[in-house]
């Protein structure tokens, strides 16, 4: 989903909410005096506007106006030498201003300014002329959050600006599954502009039209979208070359040369390496060779790169020294894919924009964190690549690190991208390093055997096409680690992730403690419980809280309940990759989402010593769970030992 769709969403949703909930937070900063305009102004009145109004004056009538003007007066009060206002309140406790401010709000959000000014008695002195310039105050307001909105949506609604998108291994699987189809969405949300253009490049041997029936082939196209189909069809091109052969990057600069002429892009080009982790140094080397990496004149050069970035810290730090003696650290954009979810995008908003959750983000309420990432699939037809990886280099210092880091990290000064990603690294570098001893403790590997899932009979990992039949890669990760920060201290954060699970399913469990006095553990039936904040990443993006309460009938009984919201049935769902942001985002270069190069090592730092010790030391029995399953027993007892469990998840 395109940022644009998500304002709408969201404005879609806000005109939907009754406005007397919306009412009550923002007649509540208005008279603790702050003076930023409300989030939420409705574009229109509601049918019963004049009976809201005269029932806010109602309200005035009622609350006390009528009797001496100086519950009206705010009393004056000098505190450690400040001035403060502090306005009376009515024999309800409401602060009059509160209903003041409430009476106009709804009638500059319903257009009945009159009829409430006319509702108020004249007995009243100085009521009219606080009316006056209340109005007058929130007729500014309004005006200024109309623009800021039209404001928002427009540049939300952007497109991207002119450039050519540079494809490198355009004939290989992510291609077809993610890329093409990311890039074919943006077009249909008209984010990419009209000077555009995709060039890929691979050793096949393609030409130009069997190149673009390859990609268009897979591309979902719903009614209405022929035009844009055609559209995208159009700006496709192919370029057949070796990464090693200096010609090919030659030829790729001369097209690259006719295609700002013929499509306008002004020079300005995207290369995303969706190949092997071999050849992102050489490609690189090869961009600057050509002088295709250079930026000048206004224009710009960026390269994206896929996962993983090195194999352990030192070929990490070796690949950002070879990259970084082309391009500068703004040019460079390492991606994961995971990052482009709605729900992993939300983390941020969830924990910094609701001020009931930041409060208890932290050790004092905090027992432990889950993080779970499932996949039902095995290593299917990357069997040979894979099993020269493992998953605790393919998960971890990319996909896991970014959920930890998101989770735990402090606010950031601002939203920019530095201001996010410093935040980010903090994190990463406070994660406690594992000692020998620790990896032994604290980790479990797994690979797995076969078994049933679906209720389909599975082979085991080192029957895959391509994988040794003495493999000893593992499948199967489990590690718990700690935080040393004031905020997360004592806290352990636990995290699971293999293929050929049960079920296919990514979350982040916040675990609160219990309460320290158990009022109702002599109730019949009652079971010990604890609130659960559940983020779900996929395949169901949402939120899930779990808490307390009294099952209904004439015994008190207290079950656990849920109270979840989910992405597709608030918002609606929308085909999308989770690409489609994060392309956008290299286009007009934010780069929020993507690692810098001191997070990708910090990551690798929490890793190296698990791999060190693995490798000195061989797994004694592989495979060791069965298709299907959770993972191996080694998994359960890792919180076992510690008087904890995975949280359950239902299908």
């Amino acid at each position: 989903m395109s940022r644009s769709s998500r304002l709408s969403n969201i404005a879609r949703v806000a005109s939907g909410v009754p406005m007397l909930t919306r009412m009550g937070g923002i007649a509540r900063r208005l008279s603790m005096g702050e003076e930023e305009s409300p989030t939420y102004l409705p574009s229109r009145a509601t049918a019963s506007s004049p009976n809201l109004a005269k029932a806010c004056a109602a309200s005035l009538e009622n609350s006390g106006l009528e009797r001496s003007s100086n519950k009206i007066a705010a009393s004056e009060t000098f505190r450690s030498g400040r001035r403060r206002r502090r306005a009376s309140p009515d024999s309800n406790g409401l602060p009059l201003c509160l209903l003041q401010h409430l009476l106009i709000l709804f009638c500059s959000m319903t257009g009945e300014i009159a009829p409430a000014l006319r509702a108020v008695s004249p007995r009243k002195p100085g009521i009219g002329h606080l009316l006056w310039r209340s109005e007058q105050k929130l007729t500014e307001m309004a005006a200024t959050t109309q623009t800021n909105l039209e404001n928002d949506l427009g540049y939300a609604e952007r497109a991207a600006g002119p450039c050519v998108f540079v494809l490198f291994g355009a004939a290989g699987d992510l291609t077809k599954r993610k890329l093409a189809p990311a890039l074919f969405n943006l077009a249909k949300a008209k984010l990419l502009s009209d000077n555009f253009a995709v060039i890929g490049v691979s050793v096949d041997d393609l030409g130009l039209e069997e190149f673009r029936s390859q990609v268009t082939s897979f591309l979902p196209v719903g009614t209405g979208s022929a035009d844009t189909l055609e559209w995208f069809r159009k700006r496709l091109f192919y370029e057949r070359g070796d990464f090693a052969d200096p010609d090919t990057f030659t030829k790729l600069r001369e097209r690259l040369a006719s295609l700002d002429g013929e499509q306008h892009t002004e020079g300005n080009y995207l290369f995303y390496l969706a190949t092997a982790p071999k050849f992102f140094a050489q490609i690189v080397q090869q961009l600057g060779a050509a002088a295709l990496s250079r930026q000048e004149n206004g224009r710009w050069r960026r390269v994206v790169i896929e996962k993983p970035f090195g194999h352990d810290l030192d070929s990490a730090q070796t690949l950002n020294r070879d990259i970084k003696n082309v391009l500068q650290e703004n040019q460079i954009y390492r991606i994961d894919h995971y990052l482009g979810k709605e729900t992993v995008q939300n983390i941020m908003v969830f924990r910094f924009d609701n001020a009931i959750f930041e409060p208890i983000w932290n050790r004092r309420y905090v027992d432990h964190v889950q993080i779970t990432n499932a996949e039902t699939v095995g290593v299917e037809r990357r069997g040979g690549y894979f099993d020269t990886v493992g998953t605790l280099r393919d998960m971890v210092p990319n996909h896991v690190m970014q959920l930890l880091s998101l989770t735990a990290m402090e606010s950031p000064v601002s939203f920019q991208a530095d201001a996010v990603r410093n935040e980010q690294a903090k994190v990463l570098h406070s994660i406690q390093p594992l000692s020998s001893d620790d990896v032994l403790q604290r980790s479990v590997r797994g690979q797995y055997g076969p078994g049933l899932l679906g209720g389909e009979r599975v082979s085991a990992y080192r029957a895959e096409p391509g994988v040794s039949r003495e493999s000893r890669s593992e499948t199967f990760v489990a590690l718990k680690l700690n935080i040393d920060n004031w905020r997360w201290a004592g806290v352990p954060f636990y995290f699971r992730t293999g293929k050929r699970l049960a079920l296919r399913h990514t979350e982040i469990a916040i675990q609160f403690k219990r309460m320290p006095f158990e009022l109702f553990r002599n109730a019949p039936f009652h079971k010990l419980h604890t609130n659960t904040l559940v983020i779900q990443i996929q395949p169901v993006e949402g939120i899930s809280l779990s808490f307390g309460a009294k099952v209904p009938g004439p015994l008190l009984r207290v079950g656990s309940v849920d109270m979840s919201f989910e992405y597709s049935k608030y918002f609606g769902a929308d085909a999308y990759t989770g690409y489609e942001v994060l392309l956008y985002d290299c286009m007009i270069g934010d780069a929020t989402l993507f690692q810098r190069a001191d997070m990708v090592e910090a990551g690798w730092r929490v890793v190296d010593p698990v791999l060190d010790v693995w490798r000195a030391l061989p797994p004694r029995k592989f495979p060791n769970y069965a298709s299907g399953s959770w993972g191996p027993a080694e998994a359960e007892q890792l919180l076992e030992l510690d008087g904890r469990q995975w949280r359950r998840i239902e299908p």
